[in-house]
């Protein structure tokens, strides 16, 4: 409490310590990513047209030089150097240039130092000369294990020899040179590329704002490899970025599926591709997720961990969800700027209504994976399990008849295999349960010796002739049957008269000759009506329930 009538020399004030740096930010910065977004934003928030990025592996070193306004000396001291100042706090919300501000707390800054050992800081307005100190993370170590407040620490002296060949032709805006890498930062330069034009939305949105590494502009180029291997695409409001357009432009109506939802206040795109691995565009340990974004800047990556749904799909999703309305007068980032405070009231009714978006999402990978001949998702209990196996056979035999891209028949024979696929799915699982049922008769006869009557052994005789003629045709000298069991020779209507009484109501044999012709024109890969299909069912139904009575009753 302040007396207002006090002498000033006797006025309490506070004093911070430095470790409070430690606890505001530079030790919660886990990925590299973050903090080179820190530079970037402030490059964004000074109006810079550019950003180079420039990585020295020999000298472990790493540069970011922007052409923004640029810092004066009160600037450098007084904003950039004050933990927590932020222009929103004196009523800006956009830059001159018309650019919503991305930095907000004020504290983002501490980022750059929790990557390197050194951090040198120049910096000039036009026609100003450099200004800038280092700061050495070995030193303010130091200082808070000595316990010293801001006002005891000064930052190093810097050198421009630092900046040699950096500072060509640079009249105004910060350059920052990271001096000795960390290691988990070092081991993060292999995937800059993808991570730049991945996370740093407006890069790619704002023609006027470039980065650039080594001289490279980061443009979608570098996700070529993620288009590539992306099937399906919701797009979410009304969204558009080079990203969509070039994705879009390679999408063909006998591979893609593309649909539009629309989700109240959010705009981006869900996106699928074709295996997870796919999504391991970076490193083993980086994947590409559904990541969240405000005002262009990444806020929270993969944010289907609020909302798992169990379901096989979501490990092929990706995509970028814009909510633009939670940049508001309420500050809902956390303090490493790496997720969104998870209690907050807005964000937790948006995840609420996108938990449903996204099961309906599912929903469509999986008929659309159906369609495109790719097994979908296992826990959709809308298609039948059987129903489900049988097709992704058919899917799995079917790829040995995919034509080679180019050739000119390849669509004609993709259309004469897709309309078989009903056909095959009702087939392969009648098929298997005509084998099924029909082994395990041949198992019960067997098991309980069953003696064969005149007319089956008979029928066994005709069909080996027939067989040897077949395989003296074929010159065939192998065995085909195996074991060579007799009963392998009948069928449902052979078997059923020896394992089941006729004349009673639900007997075997009174299922088995209708069952016949439609269960030989199946074995004949012959393709059924529907009314075939809807007799053979229940026809099979009969003989499935007999066939258990059979296996579950004691034999005399």
């Amino acid at each position: 409490m302040i007396i207002k009538d006090m002498p000033d020399e006797n006025q309490f004030s506070f004093n911070i310590s430095l470790s409070v740096l430690n606890h505001l930010g530079r030790n919660l910065y886990r990925s590299f990513v973050t903090i080179l977004g820190e530079a970037i934003s402030n490059a964004w928030d000074a109006d810079a047209h550019n950003v180079w990025i420039y990585i020295d592996r020999e000298n472990n070193s790493l540069f970011v030089k922007d052409d923004g306004i640029g810092m004066t000396r009160d600037d450098f001291q007084g904003k950039f150097l004050k933990i927590g100042y932020s222009k929103r706090r004196e009523g800006q919300t956009s830059s001159p240039l018309g650019r919503p501000y991305i930095g907000r707390k004020g504290i983002g800054k501490l980022a750059l130092l929790s990557c390197a050992e050194k951090i040198h800081v120049i910096s000039k307005t036009e026609g100003e000369e450099y200004i800038g100190g280092v700061i050495d993370n070995s030193g303010l170590d130091q200082a808070i294990t000595d316990d010293l407040t801001a006002q005891e620490y000064g930052l190093g002296e810097v050198s421009l020899g630092t900046f040699e060949g950096r500072t060509d032709g640079h009249t105004h805006g910060t350059i920052i040179y990271f001096e000795g890498i960390k290691d988990g930062v070092r081991n993060s330069f292999t995937f800059l590329k993808k991570a730049i034009a991945l996370y740093f939305r407006f890069s790619l949105l704002d023609t006027s704002f470039k980065v650039y590494l080594e001289n490279e502009e980061i443009t979608v180029d570098c996700l070529q490899e993620l288009i590539d291997k992306t099937e399906f695409l919701w797009e979410i409001g009304d969204y558009t970025d080079p990203y969509l357009v070039k994705l879009k432009s390679r999408f063909t109506p006998d591979k893609n599926e593309q649909k539009r939802v629309n989700i109240q206040n959010a705009h981006g795109f869900i996106a699928s591709v074709e295996k997870p691995r796919d999504l391991k565009v970076m490193t083993t340990e980086e994947r590409v997720g559904v990541d969240l974004f405000v005002n262009g800047r990444l806020r929270e990556r993969d944010i289907l961990k609020h909302i798992p749904t169990a379901r096989v799909a979501e490990s092929y999703l990706y995509g970028q969800i814009h909510l633009n309305y939670l940049d508001d007068e309420v500050d809902r980032f956390t303090s490493s700027r790496e997720s969104i405070v998870a209690d907050d009231q807005k964000y937790k009714e948006f995840l609420d209504v996108f938990r449903r978006k996204i099961l309906e999402i599912v929903g469509d990978w999986d008929k659309w994976r159906i369609k495109h001949r790719e097994d979908g998702d296992p826990e959709n209990d809308e298609v039948p399990k059987r129903d489900r196996k049988s097709r992704e056979l058919f899917n799995a035999v079917a790829q040995d008849y995919d034509l080679p891209s180019g050739d000119e028949n390849k669509q004609k024979v993709n259309g004469w295999v897709n309309n078989l696929a009903d056909d095959a799915q009702y087939n392969f699982a009648s098929y298997a349960e005509c084998f099924i049922s029909e082994n395990l008769i041949r198992k019960l006869i067997q098991e309980n010796k069953v003696a064969l009557s005149t007319e089956a052994n008979r029928e066994i005789s005709r069909f080996k002739v027939k067989e040897t003629n077949n395989k003296t045709a074929g010159n065939v000298n192998i065995d085909i049957r195996k074991n060579n069991v007799d009963t392998s020779y009948l069928d449902m209507d052979g078997l059923a008269h020896l394992v089941d009484n006729a004349g009673t109501q639900n007997c075997l044999p009174n299922d088995s000759k209708p069952y016949k012709p439609i269960r030989d024109a199946l074995m004949h890969t012959a393709l059924l009506t529907d009314e075939a299909k809807v007799m053979l069912t229940s026809i099979y139904n009969n003989i499935k329930g007999r066939v258990k009575t059979l296996l579950s009753t004691p034999q005399t």
